[in-house]
């Protein structure tokens, strides 16, 4: 199939549908023949398309060539052009990184600047970069090579969504873009650097895959399938890993809470693991270290640069920094005692027939049908409300509080139990009139709070 076909084609099947027709394509463009190819394909196809280049100032005079050409074909065919110069060596040098990885943090930041600025003056603005099929399989090689999880194995996306960024040519090999540039006579410069193999990923094109290639002739082809399988194949992983650890796992605010037992019992439990954690900013190398949390006391955690995953009883709290390790305690049906910030709190079943006649703010009488457990005790935040005993209608806890001339202070301290997102009790001072006790039978939950 003649290259502008496939490419339309490919187009229709794989970004059609995201990517409006009244939509901006960014259209990052280097200069070289990949980009241009892109650029020309996006253009032909009749999609609004500006071009974006970055001389980072590497080949001297090579650079200002390369920046010129980029202009001179945006004002040739009435494109907009956006140019920023940086410094590679200077950021690499500041930043202890290579050049090629200073170059790709110049790059995307930039980028994402300039979706940001458009974007608020027009329609939704999509990146497009000029990676293609001989990239993807190089990107699959290097990441085998240095280790990768299965995700590294799917090699470059072709589309993220969050990011707004597009790899149309993924599917295209270098050697049809060359074919197609001569034939529709395209211009194009060249890098000279890509000759040079001082970069690991120029070692890879130009040293290793000629002997791959020697060796077995339809690699590339075969590495691109292999691509293609592996996604799929990580798209049921995904999904499997995704339904176990939903039926285990439950949300309270912005933290997560995982039984011990049920943790436990994940078969690989090094895999699911990691699923769980790397998302926190965990690393494969504290994966020993937070299963040791399996078998730790209560309030044992490990850290990572972003969140805590703490024990708390029979459950793991993964929750961010922000959050003070006791911003949540769980109570249990068998529970006798607990202990969290601000005190401790006493539980014992009893009959209704011992409830005194008198009692004080401390102390809480509810009924335990009325109660699901597990309960938790946490800080009351802006929003709370419950039904104070004897109104029967809801009020805010703020409100509460500056009724009951709550100092300021003394509100920072105030921590409420709540049953089922319900508040069952507003510690020390008042219980909900929903877990009032209403029969004279049954089992009541004494409560008894000691600061």
């Amino acid at each position: 199939m003649e290259l502008y076909s496939a490419f339309t084609q490919h187009w229709q099947e794989k970004f059609a549908a995201q990517i409006p027709a009244q939509d901006t394509i960014l259209v990052a463009v280097s200069g070289g023949v990949d980009s241009m190819v892109l650029a020309h394909l996006l253009l032909r196809m009749g999609c609004s398309i500006q071009l974006a280049h970055m001389n980072f100032q590497l080949r001297a005079e090579e650079s200002e060539r390369d920046e010129r050409f980029v202009l001179d074909w945006g004002n040739e065919n009435k494109i907009p052009v956006h140019v920023k110069k940086s410094n590679a060596a200077e950021y690499a040098d500041t930043h202890s990184v290579s050049i090629q990885e200073a170059a790709r943090n110049l790059r995307y930041e930039w980028f994402s600047g300039l979706q940001a600025a458009l974007t608020c003056q027009q329609s939704k603005v999509w990146l497009a970069t000029a990676h293609h099929a001989d990239d993807n399989v190089e990107t699959l090689l290097l990441h085998l090579f240095r280790g990768t999880g299965l995700e590294g194995l799917a090699g470059i996306q072709p589309l993220r969504r969050k990011e707004a960024m597009i790899r149309p040519l993924l599917t295209i090999p270098k050697s049809d873009l060359l074919n197609y540039a001569n034939a529709n006579q395209i211009a194009f410069v060249e890098d000279s650097s890509n000759a040079h193999n001082h970069y690991t990923r120029n070692q890879v094109r130009n040293q290793l895959m000629p002997v791959i290639q020697e060796i077995f002739p339809d690699a590339p082809t075969q590495m691109l399938a292999n691509i293609t399988r592996f996604r799929e194949g990580i798209q049921v992983y995904r999904k499997a890993i995704t339904s176990q650890l939903e039926k285990i796992t439950t949300l309270h605010g912005n933290e997560q809470h995982i039984p011990v037992e049920a943790w436990k019992k994940l078969d690989p439990i090094h895999t699911y693991t990691w699923e769980i954690i790397q998302a926190a900013g965990f690393s494969p190398a504290q994966i020993p270290a937070v299963l040791q949390l399996l078998d730790s006391p209560t309030g044992k955690y490990c850290l990572s640069s972003t969140h805590r995953i703490i024990r708390n009883r029979k459950h793991l709290i993964i929750a961010p920094l922000a959050n003070p390790i006791h911003t949540l305690i769980q109570i249990d049906q068998a529970d006798k005692k607990v202990s969290f910030a601000n005190g401790v709190i006493n539980l014992e079943a009893i009959p209704y027939t011992s409830i005194p006649q008198q009692t004080p703010d401390t102390e809480a009488f509810l009924q335990e049908a009325a109660l699901e457990f597990p309960l938790l005790i946490r800080k009351w935040k802006t929003g709370d409300y419950f039904y104070p005993l004897g109104l029967n209608k809801k009020k805010k806890i703020s409100r509460f509080l500056i009724d009951c001339k709550v100092s300021a202070t003394e509100k920072e301290k105030v921590y409420v139990l709540e049953s089922n997102h319900k508040i069952a009790w507003v510690i020390g001072y008042r219980i909900d009139h929903r877990f009032r006790l209403q029969k004279q039978e049954g089992i009541t939950l004494h409560l008894k709070y000691q600061k």
